[in-house]
């Protein structure tokens, strides 16, 4: 009887059950709506800054520092202050609504400490940027949108060099894979595309989520594969290797830089069109700042990139899907096992409903839906033989 690709997904999908595909479901719904509930949370927190005038008030005290210390400790209080007054909406959001669906077991004091250093680290790091932006804005005048992408490139591309070794390992803890086979397999499949040894990690993710996961981070010399522990203990030593291989197209595909240079457009389109609509929401607002390149328009500003950052979704979640669906394709082409592949991705429907409507996966999903990338891979095994790679996979 032939492989049928078709029955064999519709297998693994049912095979999560009714009552598991009913809750995958309702957790994915939620997330989506609370995509709007983040933006109404910003939106009252942008009318509470704009009546308490708090940027006015900073930029006021500071009238005798230089321009730029005043704007950096300008955007530095509003970023404290914003992610403070939100706090119980990101409590909620981001841990309360993950325990409710026994997807994190992170203790609520945990979760909060290392919001503290992620409200620092984005402080920082986001007020030099801003800085940069308000510096654009003086200096090229109604065209800082413009010359934008450059400086977003800039920015991106230090913050991927950073991570790795300075920010990311302040939340987990990387070391290399223990002895074993799955080391061993591991490291062969690196071999194999000239990754070094020691840019492969195993990493507690399990301290934040119980999700099934992987991922690839930093550039450069920097660059990193980074595999949950949550991964390696679900996994089976094929599945470890597929969803190795899943990492490493990401890695030798450069998806890292691609991403890059799509956000630098993106910017650009982003900044042009508040630069048009900062006015007159300032205006609707009541805020007394109407002019974009005046610091103490700032909470206006962020409002208007949220709403259309939350508009460009369905942009970058496409450019996403398409990684990863050339990441699936490099995994099976790397080790053929379109098996192994399919068991990983059926562990990630928990988190990630794997039958959305097509609509919901265009405008919601960062990944294509399991069924769809389940499909794939059958199809895959339908067309290849088992036992050894069908081709080997170009490292360009």
């Amino acid at each position: 009887m032939a492989f049928d690709p078709e029955a064999a997904t519709r297998a693994y999908i049912d095979g999560l059950g009714a009552e598991a595909l009913a809750k995958s479901a309702a957790y994915t719904a939620s997330s989506e709506w609370m995509i709007l509930g983040g933006l109404v949370v910003t939106l009252v927190i942008t009318v509470i800054l704009v009546r308490l005038q708090l940027t006015d008030r900073i930029w006021a005290r500071l009238a005798r520092r230089g321009w730029a210390l005043r704007t950096l400790l300008t955007v530095a209080g509003f970023s404290v202050a914003s992610t403070v007054i939100g706090l119980p909406w990101t409590i909620y959001a981001d841990w309360w609504h993950e325990k409710s669906y026994g997807l994190t077991s992170q203790p609520l004091g945990d979760f909060l400490s290392q919001g503290a250093i992620a409200m620092t680290i984005s402080t920082v790091m986001g007020s030099l940027f801003l800085l940069g932006v308000y510096a654009l804005m003086r200096r090229t005048g109604r065209t800082w949108w413009l010359w934008s992408a450059g400086f977003a490139a800039a920015a991106v591309s230090a913050g991927l060099l950073l991570a790795p070794t300075l920010i990311e390992p302040l939340f987990n803890q990387y070391r290399p894979i223990p002895e074993g086979p799955v080391r061993e397999a591991v490291l062969d499949m690196a071999k194999q595309v000239d990754i070094p040894a020691d840019r492969i990690f195993i990493y507690d993710g399990s301290r934040q989520s119980n999700n099934f996961t992987a991922n690839v981070s930093g550039i450069g010399s920097a660059a990193r594969i980074a595999i949950s522990d949550v991964a390696l203990k679900q996994a089976s030593l094929d599945e470890v290797r597929a969803v190795t291989g899943h990492e490493i197209g990401h890695y030798v595909l450069g998806h890292v830089w691609r991403s890059v240079g799509v956000l630098s457009v993106l910017v650009v389109a982003l900044f042009f069109l508040a630069d048009r609509l900062h006015p007159r929401l300032a205006r609707a607002l009541g805020n007394p700042t109407t002019e974009i390149s005046d610091p103490r328009g700032l909470p206006v500003l962020m409002l208007v990139l949220s709403i259309l950052g939350t508009l460009a979704l369905p942009v970058t979640n496409a450019l996403t899907r398409i990684g990863e669906s050339e990441a699936d394709a490099y995994s099976l082409q790397m080790v053929n096992l379109p098996d192994a592949l399919a068991g990983a991705l059926v562990k990630t429907a928990e988190y990630r409903y794997p039958r959305p409507h097509p609509l919901q996966e265009m405008l919601f999903y960062t990944h294509p839906s399991v069924e769809r990338r389940v499909r794939s891979a059958m199809e895959w095994k339908a067309k290849h033989p088992a036992g050894k790679p069908a081709t080997a996979p170009v490292n360009p």
